[in-house]
């Protein structure tokens, strides 16, 4: 557990340097993000490269006893890059180049960029792969941000024909997986295909899903380059890279397979306001951010790092690029920080050290305020310092192990084949993901966010948000594992070509849960259908209560051949609405928060997982020996039958965005 914060020499007089390093040492600060945005100082003309005041910079930081992680600079190539190769600039669905004037303006297809990139990667590496101040490495910075995963240019459609004629061999058997005989759309040969995009009306869902796939493996690519020369110059030294909360445009796994250390941008404020969330939930916790949404993000990067993930940058105060940006409550800063902690961080790091006067993030709080004295957060960062110095002084994080006994299946081109077919509107993948998520934790359990490939031996729940491509070995993995399977609606509902499966959804989930999806419809977001509880064993001789409501989406669900599925709950015509079988739990629909809570915890039960009651502003996270529990709420909370000596930090009275901190009963 330590500290950073991201820090850009470039924007301040040298003569400020010392200072900052000093400062940033006493606050209890251990390593040192730069670079990232720094092309046009380190090379302000073409070829020729200004090292001396980087060379200092990172000396100055070595000196004080810091940590740098260095960045590669690609993020923002400079004009004179631009203006040699304007094919670099990413095309639009427009047809239009995105210009020039921000940041992220490149195409990952352009060769210009990617042998400009290696270049500008190669130099970088090998002047400070051996510094030894020099300690971590970051690609990049935040990959696909501002929409630009997604290029139109003719770079990008050259290198996605190649793409499909790894993937399909003959343009026949693409043919026959795309089903183009649908509206005359059959092609002759792979350079007949171009993007997906300007079409008359909606453009074939298999030709634009793979176009996305074809997106995402180009990031992969790009990244990959960026390490294999950093640990050609570098060997040793972990890379990361930053990516970005709730960020789906390209897939998060492959890219982590090749990094060390997988990063996340934490800045839960800003999000509250940018996401699906009702404006009576962002009214709600507009100063704290929603109580699951860091931690989803935390556990979804814990999945994929192969060393303890980190927050890059953590918000700590106002941001500048919500609709509205309200500053965070006393006490926030230190919270998200922790519960980083409580769920793996390695690292912490703030952004920024100082608030910058100028260009478009002058509204975006550091730790120290534009005139340099120490701002809330600054202060709050402080606090986690000397906190993370009383958990080491107790010894109480020697087994820092997280051991979920829940996992959660969550997978990238869920989101783009829901996206490309929605069928309903507001059908949101990653939004049903977190609502599940967050149900398991307002019951205090640990989860586990895993890729749909993952190992799931050991796990005694197992959840499923919709998703409708799975895996061949995927039913009979589920099967195994000897957990209960908790499967959302659309689950197994079409082929990796977009096709409906010829037996009907659940396709090959059906030979573990024998049922047949022969209807769906969706519904619009002022209409909901009662949903009751079944108290019996079967529909027939169930008593029922109401219990809650079902929104977005109904599967119309049978029984397989000779099967009789046990119906939990039904809608109020008789249709089924939650099914199960053996240890599979089929939802046919999205249900509301409380009643989705509900039936995680009747089911969590079935597996002997401990639960707490259910709380909205209460949560629990294991790491090791400790427990920490996290208030969100207006007033103190209590914590009962937990000795006085037990505590770390804090106590059993646990203050309005407080944190406590135990160890656990063995």
């Amino acid at each position: 557990m330590r500290l950073g914060v991201c820090y850009y020499p470039e924007h301040w007089p040298e003569s400020m340097w010392e200072d900052d390093a000093r400062r940033m040492k006493a606050l209890g600060i251990e390593q040192v993000r730069i670079a990232e945005f720094a092309w046009s100082r380190i090379e302000p003309t073409p070829g020729e490269y200004d090292w001396a005041w980087l060379d200092r910079a990172v000396d100055v930081l070595g000196a004080a006893g810091l940590q740098v992680v260095m960045c590669t600079p690609t993020a923002t190539p400079p004009k004179w890059l631009i203006d040699r190769h304007p094919d670099i600039l990413p095309i639009g669905a427009d047809g239009r180049p995105r210009a020039f004037g921000s940041r992220r303006h490149y195409d990952f297809s352009s060769p210009s960029y990617f042998a400009a990139s290696q270049k500008i990667c190669t130099a970088i590496a090998a002047r400070y792969g051996q510094h030894p101040a020099v300690a971590y490495w970051q690609t990049d910075n935040e990959f696909g941000c501002h929409h630009t995963v997604v290029s139109y240019s003719p770079a990008a459609v050259g290198r996605f024909r190649e793409w499909l004629k790894a993937r399909y061999q003959t343009v026949d058997a693409l043919n026959e997986a795309w089903g183009t005989v649908f509206w005359s759309m059959e092609y002759r040969s792979f350079d007949e295909i171009d993007a997906p995009v300007a079409t008359v009306t909606e453009a074939h869902p298999s030709h634009r899903l793979d176009y996305r796939r074809f997106a995402s493996d180009e990031v992969a690519r790009y990244n990959r380059m960026q390490v294999e020369i950093i640990r050609a110059h570098s060997p040793g030294r972990p890379v990361a890279h930053n990516f970005m909360q709730l960020f789906t445009e390209f897939d998060h796994y492959k890219v982590a397979a090749d990094l060390d250390v997988a990063a996340w941008d934490s800045y839960p404020l800003g999000a509250l306001e940018e996401q699906w969330f009702a404006p009576e939930i962002k009214a709600r916790w507009l100063r704290t951010g929603h109580p699951d949404f860091a931690s989803f993000n935390h556990d979804v990067y814990r999945g994929m790092s192969k060393l303890p993930f980190w927050v890059m940058e953590q918000q700590p105060g106002p941001v500048n690029w919500a609709l509205w940006n309200p500053a965070p409550l006393p006490g926030m800063v230190r919270l998200w920080s922790w519960e980083a902690f409580a769920h793996g961080a390695g690292c912490v790091s703030y952004f920024r050290w100082r608030q910058a006067p100028f260009a478009q993030e002058q509204m975006h709080a550091g730790l120290n305020t534009p005139d340099n004295r120490l701002d809330a957060g600054g202060r709050e960062a402080s606090q986690v310092a000397d906190d993370i110095r009383a958990v080491l002084a107790a010894n109480a994080d020697a087994d820092a192990s997280i051991r979920s006994k829940v996992a959660l299946v969550y997978d990238y081109e869920a989101k783009w084949l829901f996206e490309i077919h929605p069928q309903g509107a507001d059908f949101h993948y990653p939004r049903f993901a977190f609502e599940y998520y967050s149900a398991l934790r307002t019951l205090g359990l640990d989860v586990d966010v895993v890729p749909v490939d993952a190992p799931l031996d050991g796990y005694r729940l197992i959840v499923v948000p919709p998703l409708p491509v799975v895996p061949a070995d995927f039913a009979a993995r589920l099967a195994a594992s000897g957990a209960q399977v908790v499967l959302g609606p659309r689950t197994g509902s079409k082929t990796a070509d977009v096709q409906i499966p010829a037996n009907l959804p659940p396709g090959a989930l059906a030979s573990v849960l024998p049922l047949r999806v022969w209807r769906v419809e969706s519904m619009r977001p002022n209409v909901t259908e009662a949903v009751w509880l079944a108290d019996g064993s079967s529909a027939g001789e169930a008593t029922a209560s109401a219990a809650g409501v079902a929104r977005h989406w109904r599967d119309f669900i049978e029984s397989g051949t000779d099967v009789v599925l046990d119906v939990q709950a039904h809608f109020a015509d008789g249709h089924p609405a939650y099914v199960r079988s053996g240890a599979f739990h089929y939802f046919a629909s999205l249900f509301d928060d409380a009643f989705t809570v509900q039936l995680f915890e009747r089911i969590a039960a079935q597996t002997g997982l401990d639960t707490m009651p259910a709380s909205e502003t209460v949560r629990v996270s294991r790491r090791g020996a400790l427990t920490y529990t996290f208030n969100y709420g207006d007033t103190p909370h209590t914590l009962a039958g937990v000795a006085d000596d037990a505590f770390v930090i804090g106590s059993r009275s646990i203050a309005p965005q407080g944190v406590a901190v135990y160890r656990s009963k063995v």
